[in-house]
């Protein structure tokens, strides 16, 4: 109750805020100390246990506050810890963060020029020259910044069923024959979580098939479009995939893209993990094709380090989404405004209240330039390619595929010294199964470094090591791989 907006509030006010800082920036230094643990590991019911976390009728001191943010980051996964591997999205930008801190303060909503102006003029900005980078003639076209990549690939969805049956958005599926979606087999859960939030259905997203690297096979996706027809279905979508989520693969964009012209489906591109890619001169061959698409998602908190959550959508249409989502709300959206109302955004989105997650991207760009990104996203990929090589031969690891990765994945399985002389069969399989768990819950307990492992198709549970983190180093790696030895020599 000392705090602003109370009467001679503000010396209490800035000594707390100072202490937050303080906090704030003690974690920070941390995060980036290799001395320290990536993870303090609790179980559920310990943490619970160890502390108060229970809400009050009767407010707390700050002294009490400031020992609950304390809290709270003690036992935060370091996520900009430079041995930190476990998901897609890593690191810590310090602009970023200072990007981050003043959006909060700013605490606005997305959906109007007229209490957003700077934020809704950046991210006009921002998703054109975003739009420009993925190929479309002098940035044209439409976006959205989202929620994440499963809703940025939902809009796409919503917005390729709209283009082809406007009348869906006022009569529903029932008006509508039944359609169909294609994705590959390796594509991310979210194209069916999108099909089954829009009514389209789950049954409805057609799995195609993945050559061993983890690509679509064009020739299957024809195939399945034409077997779809034949039974009567309307195939409006095709899902590629522009870095996979577990291999890293990218979908032969510019076959598809040939297929989708051919029978007239909308494409499109969820680069949500490869995105970034489209910043590296020496990288971005491996997106050719993706200014043919009608549709790309890419997330900036994944291979670009942008704080999360920051995910795009773009569109090459313009107006499409505008037409697909608007609702006019008269409180909002007054037609009589005094200024030009093509900045008004929100009616386009389909959630009401919007964060400002452009700010963050917007002044990061600003401070690398497009070249900054640039020598980031090639690091971590030289990063790959020095891990790939050094275990590539080494005994104890076996690639999950052949050949050098096309982004910063790289699977593989430990072998620990006791499968290595038995021979293929199900007793060695069932063992190595359970090997990357049992490594992966120590580097938890120790607190040393998390990397993540999946099974996929036929293959048992293998690491999936990804890098996204500029602070990472080659020692870095060599630690990962003496960490995994040491933590699984006993298995």
């Amino acid at each position: 109750p000392d705090l602003l907006p109370t009467c001679n509030g503000e010396i209490t006010t800035l000594s707390f805020l100072q202490d937050v800082v303080d906090i704030l920036l003690q974690y920070v230094v941390k995060s980036f100390d290799r001395s320290t643990k990536v993870i303090d590991f609790h179980y559920p019911n310990e943490l619970l246990q160890e502390y108060n976390w229970e809400l009050a009728d009767q407010p707390q001191t700050l002294e009490e506050i400031l020992l609950n943010c304390r809290t709270t980051l003690k036992y935060a996964i370091k996520t900009g810890h430079p041995r930190y591997f476990n998901q897609l999205s890593t690191g810590l930008d310090m602009v970023g963060l200072a990007a981050d801190w003043l959006t909060s303060a700013a605490n606005t909503n997305m959906f109007t020029y007229e209490i957003a102006p700077v934020f809704v003029l950046l991210e006009y900005v921002t998703l054109r020259k975003m739009r420009e980078m993925v190929g479309w003639p002098g940035g044209c076209g439409d976006g959205i910044f989202s929620p994440g990549g499963a809703i940025s690939n939902m809009y796409a969805m919503l917005i390729a069923r709209f283009k082809m049956f406007p009348e869906v958005k006022e009569k529903g599926m029932a008006a509508i024959p039944r359609l169909v979606a294609f994705t590959s087999e390796h594509s991310h859960f979210s194209v069916k979580k999108g099909a089954a939030a829009l009514g389209i259905g789950t049954d409805s997203v057609i799995l195609i098939r993945c050559d061993e690297r983890g690509k679509m096979i064009p020739s299957d996706l024809e195939r399945r479009i034409v077997e779809a027809k034949q039974k009567g279905f309307v195939p409006f979508l095709v899902s590629a995939t522009a870095g996979t989520t577990v291999y890293g693969a990218f979908d032969p964009l510019i076959a598809i893209a040939d297929i989708c012209k051919k029978y007239k489906v909308w494409m499109h591109v969820d680069g949500a993990w490869g995105g970034g890619l489209l910043m590296s001169r020496k990288h971005k061959w491996k997106l050719n094709g993706i200014e043919r698409a009608n549709s790309v998602t890419w997330n900036p908190h994944k291979m670009m380090g942008v704080p999360l959550q920051c995910s795009a959508l773009l569109v090459r249409e313009e107006g499409l989404m505008q037409s697909c989502n608007q609702m006019h709300a008269s409180y909002l959206f007054q037609q009589d405004k005094h200024y030009d109302l093509s900045y008004d955004t929100g009616d386009k989105a389909l959630q009401c209240g919007r964060h400002v997650d452009v700010f963050k991207l917007w002044l990061m760009w600003r401070a690398k330039g497009t070249t900054g990104f640039e020598a980031q996203i090639d690091k971590c990929l030289e990063l790959a390619e020095y891990l790939y090589n050094k275990i590539k031969n080494r005994e104890g690891y076996e690639m999950v595929f052949d050949g050098k990765p096309q982004h910063t994945n790289v699977c593989f399985w430990y072998i620990p010294p006791s499968l290595r002389g038995m021979e293929d069969g199900e007793e060695r399989t069932s063992r190595l199964m359970k090997v990357a768990p049992v490594i992966k819950a120590r580097m938890m307990e120790y607190g040393t470094t998390m990397v993540s492992y999946q099974p996929l198709g036929d293959k048992v549970n293998f690491f999936r090591m990804v890098i996204s983190n500029p602070a990472a180093t080659h020692q870095d790696i060599d630690f990962l791989i003496d960490e995994i030895e040491r933590l699984g020599q006993d298995l």
